[in-house]
């Protein structure tokens, strides 16, 4: 069946990857996400309605029934709604032939007499006054309705949803020509949990808490669900834990700072309290562990549904891993902690590249991961002239099937990377990685400055990109009035297109949260 699903104008990078995420927990696939076909054919068709923009909100979907598209709906966090399409066009005139021609046998279900109902208007990019919405209301005359009007509790809600030529000047992507469309909802979504869940709001927060829409769009990524077990290795204040356990799942997290999972600033504002606040299962454990001496006893294997996080990328919080100076560079030899100091000991650390922090949570994970089981994390990208080339890290045992950029300033973005694990962690695997880990271990330094992204992103600019950014900082008309990836793309004709491939970015404008 094929549905117009509504998104909201935001986050544009993240629509279709999250839809497809809902989709396979909601069984659009077909059973078991772990069958034999490869999760990077698993996919819904997507069409554009005609000449409209990459980054329209409107999209159509095919998705297998009605339930499906509601449950997707009900806990999507970018999806506004699905609509079924009674018809569209470029005039009032157009739109009325177009729902005459949709089949009675599909409309008149809805329209009987001991239904109630309520039609809304709504618009992308353009204001309608009340009086407008009545006056459009009134036009829909033609359609049959037989029911009561109730705007409360209505059994069927119907959509009159328009989009014009806004003009280029307000930052929305360009409309080629006036578009109406008529539908019935078939599922909507909520987002009143993020007023909830809001950070202004939480008891226990640190400079680098995940803000909760991005901590729930990383749950849905993640496929969080009552039953599974989610990690968070580098949990700091529990933010996307908290997402995870109010979508059901088991939680559990470990940190390198034994300050922040155990004290927090007391005993009524840690991490714990940030549950108890929200009224949810408390994770099974928080540990001190660090990322690059994993605790874990070495016939653990496949524990987690899940590992989501956000690992430290030396921006607004550099990463650290044990063992501090004098250890790295040989001076000393590894110590134990005398027993009456074991309660008060802080160990020391040292930093933590970039490069040896990604290979150790792929390979953590390769080991961890149940088979189908869901990698999820940030992954920091210098950007040069505007525009990004990135390369994300590789692992023989995951297969990348969604990577959604977030631009946060000129110099730098970050894309959620989403990897299912498709192979199994061989030992051949294992001696490679701890061959890996040793080399890190032997040129710190050189990894260290080679990897160090807060140099390429608060460098000063050269004479040259200052004088060219004054001269320009007036020119109204020397900016691009649209700043989406596809400023440029000329209008798209209705395709299939593969979501995973595609690039969806707009300048985001919430972006406070850097990890």
């Amino acid at each position: 069946m094929w549905f117009l699903c509504v998104f909201y104008h935001r986050l544009l990078d993240y629509r279709r990857p999250e839809v497809e995420s809902l989709a396979e927990l909601s069984g659009a696939f077909g059973g078991d996400s772990g069958g034999e076909e490869s999760p990077s054919t698993r996919s819904l068709e997507w069409k554009l309605p005609e000449n409209h923009h990459i980054d329209s909100p409107f999209h159509f979907v095919s998705l297998p029934s009605e339930e499906i598209a509601r449950n997707i709906a009900n806990r999507s966090i970018l999806v506004k709604g699905f609509y079924e399409l009674w018809g569209q066009g470029s005039s009032y005139e157009e739109l009325e032939k177009a729902i005459k021609e949709f089949p009675d046998e599909r409309k008149l279900p809805y329209l009987t007499s001991d239904s109630t109902f309520r039609i809304t208007v709504d618009s992308f990019g353009k204001v309608i006054s009340f009086q407008e919405q009545n006056e459009r209301i009134q036009g829909l005359s033609y359609i049959p309705f037989m029911g009561r009007v109730d705007l409360r509790k209505p059994e069927h809600r119907f959509w009159l949803i328009e989009t014009d030529d806004y003009g280029s000047n307000n930052g929305l992507p360009p409309v080629v020509q006036r578009t109406i469309f008529f539908g019935r909802e078939v599922g909507a979504a909520d987002r009143k949990l993020l007023p909830t869940y809001q950070l202004k709001s939480r008891r226990y927060l640190g400079p680098t808490a995940m803000d909760a829409e991005m901590a729930f769009l990383m749950a849905n990524q993640g496929l969080a669900q009552p039953g599974k077990l989610v990690y968070d290795p580098f949990v700091g204040t529990g933010s996307i834990l908290v997402a995870a356990a109010h979508f059901g799942a088991m939680t559990m997290g470990a940190d390198i700072d034994i300050r922040v999972v155990r004290d927090g600033r007391g005993p009524n504002c840690n991490v714990w309290s940030n549950f108890e606040q929200y009224n949810l299962p408390m994770p099974i454990s928080l540990l001190r562990a660090d990322n690059n001496m994993p605790p874990w006893r070495s016939g653990l294997k496949e524990v987690f549904d899940a590992i989501i996080c956000d690992p430290p990328y030396g921006v607004r919080a550099g990463g650290r891993k044990s063992g501090g100076r004098k250890l790295l560079r040989g001076t000393v030899g590894p110590y134990t902690v005398p027993e009456e100091k074991r309660l008060d000991h802080i160990p020391s650390t040292a930093p933590y590249s970039l490069v040896e922090c990604m290979h150790d949570l792929l390979d953590l994970s390769a080991k961890l991961l149940v088979m189908g089981g869901r990698l999820v994390f940030f992954f920091p990208v210098v950007r040069e002239d505007g525009l990004t080339n990135a390369q994300f890290p590789e692992h023989p045992c995951f297969t990348l099937i969604a990577s959604c950029e977030q631009i946060l300033s000129l110099r730098y973005s970050r894309y959620l990377l989403t990897m299912v694990k498709t192979g199994a962690y061989t030992e051949e695997i294992r001696e490679s990685a701890q061959k890996r880990h040793l080399e890190f271990k032997e040129n710190h330094l050189k990894w260290l400055e080679d990897g160090n992204l807060h140099s390429a992103v608060f460098s000063p600019a050269d004479s040259q990109e200052a004088l060219g950014a004054k001269s320009n900082k007036f020119d109204r008309d020397s900016k691009p009035k649209y700043r989406g990836k596809y400023a440029s793309m000329l209008p798209v004709v209705p395709l299939p297109v593969d979501s995973c491939l595609i690039k969806l970015a707009y300048l985001q404008s919430n972006s406070t949260n850097i990890g």
